[in-house]
């Protein structure tokens, strides 16, 4: 096949054939518990780069580990541009998220599972979806696609992309690219194509409060003593206005467009109790895209099995708020810090520790690179792709654009609004994955042919 031929004449019989094959090293990567937490067997995540790697080698690819100190490993494959041509360098990340409690999980988190069209398993879509997609472009192409193409597979994105930055400066020579596929994100819907074109950050700290040098009788001294429990549930209240928007004051927001998004849809995806009310003001794209949001993430007291009648003296707990583009990372958390410790109850000692922050990010989409990839994704689905929004933070996508000021960069990926990442029963739509893989497969075409 040359460039200038069609690719949509061939490649969707290529990706529909290539299918079982993907699928099934979906599986093999999907059974590797790579979680990249401290807690957790770093061993599981080399081996799941080891995977990575051949199953690129396997597809054509010049192929080695990546190292940096103190880092989970990466992955790195190369097939050099054709003369003249551009390159593309298409991420992806092979750690997983914790599984959480086993007894949620419908079938074990990482025995892969296809029920109703979904295959279910942890990393099914977030994000050992996007390391399929690569491959089968590139098999797609038989390892020959018109473009240079660079895969770097990261392996601590769930941990906070600790060493990109150090990966990016040490290896960056090698991976410097025309255009970037991110494959981190999802479609609009299930069989909706979708670009993400901005996404929020995040600031997280620890909140410590201390009302005793130890814990006292409740019936002694409670109605005149304060316990630390109480003062902190309190402190945490203050975060938000009645309406549920955020009460920290001087932080950035901004509307959204609304596209079609009803409360039913978004209540069905969130899984919504049927009592509970949505929070904030605006519209829902904006509340989840282009406002601020604060979570209360846990809190470490006594548990009710074991608590005791008895004031608590100290009790702690974790906040992260998402912050909208436009923001300041450095003075959101400033912000944060200012406003719980001006808002402690009673004199309460406390102590704001930081934990660490993520900036948010607008992406442009314009010029050739996101012509080429929105007829690409319009071919695949049948559809005219959305360019929406993403509400979690994804602090890389500021890393490739700070080392990579020159190339197109474009967040994609193969899940949907129902794939539970981050939670139990995590899962990828089958039939999106096919249209996923193509699109990409597509684009490398049309970007060969002078996209």
């Amino acid at each position: 096949m040359t460039p200038r031929e069609d690719p949509s004449a061939r490649l969707p019989t290529r990706i529909a054939s290539l299918m079982p094959e993907v699928r099934d090293a979906l599986e093999r990567l999907i059974r590797i518990p790579s979680v990249s937490f401290p807690e957790f067997d770093p061993a599981k995540v080399r081996e799941s780069a080891d995977l990575t790697r051949e199953l690129l080698a396997a597809a054509g690819m010049q192929t080695e580990i990546l190292e940096v100190e103190g880092a989970h490993p990466a992955v790195l494959g190369r097939i050099p541009p054709p003369a003249g041509a551009p390159t593309v360098l298409l991420y992806a990340h092979h750690d997983v998220q914790p599984e959480g409690p086993l007894q949620l999980w419908t079938s074990p988190p990482y025995d892969p599972e296809e029920r109703d069209g979904r295959l279910f398993g942890r990393g099914s879509s977030d994000d050992k979806a996007g390391i399929a997609m690569h491959l089968a472009a590139i098999r797609a192409w038989d390892g020959q696609p018109p473009v240079g193409v660079t895969v770097f597979v990261e392996g601590e994105e769930e941990a906070s992309s600790e060493h990109l930055g150090t990966f990016l400066s040490t290896y960056g020579d090698r991976l410097e690219a025309d255009a970037v596929i991110l494959a981190d994100s999802g479609n609009w819907r299930t069989g909706e194509p979708a670009l993400t074109v901005s996404l929020r950050g995040i600031v997280a700290c620890f909140i410590e409060v201390r009302t005793l040098d130890h814990a006292v009788h409740s019936g002694e001294y409670g109605g005149a003593v304060p316990d630390a429990l109480t003062a902190l549930c309190r402190t945490l209240a203050t975060l938000h206005l009645d309406d549920g928007s955020v009460a920290v004051p001087g932080l950035a927001g901004a509307d959204a467009d609304p596209l079609d998004l009803t409360e039913e849809e978004l209540r069905r995806w969130a899984g919504v109790r049927p009592g509970v009310r949505l929070i904030g003001e605006g519209s829902l794209t904006a509340r989840m895209w282009s406002k601020p949001a604060v979570s209360v993430l846990g809190i470490d007291a006594p548990r009710t099995g074991e608590a005791s009648n008895q004031l608590v003296p100290m009790a702690r707990a974790k906040v992260s708020m998402r912050i909208p583009p436009g923001q300041d990372a450095a003075e959101a958390m400033e912000a944060l810090v200012k406003h719980i410790e001006s808002n402690v109850p009673w004199g309460a000692e406390v102590k704001v520790e930081r934990e660490g922050e993520g900036s948010p990010y607008r992406l442009s989409a314009e010029g050739p690179a996101y012509a080429a990839m929105k007829r690409a994704m319009r071919e695949a689905f049948g559809k005219e792709p959305v360019e929406m929004g993403a509400g979690g933070s994804i602090p890389f996508v500021a890393e490739f654009a700070r080392v990579f000021p020159g190339a197109t960069l474009m967040l994609t990926g193969a899940g949907d609004p129902m794939c539970n990442a981050h939670s139990e029963n995590e899962s990828l739509d089958l039939a999106d994955l096919e249209k996923s893989c193509l699109a990409e497969a597509l684009f490398l075409g049309y970007l060969g042919d002078g996209g």
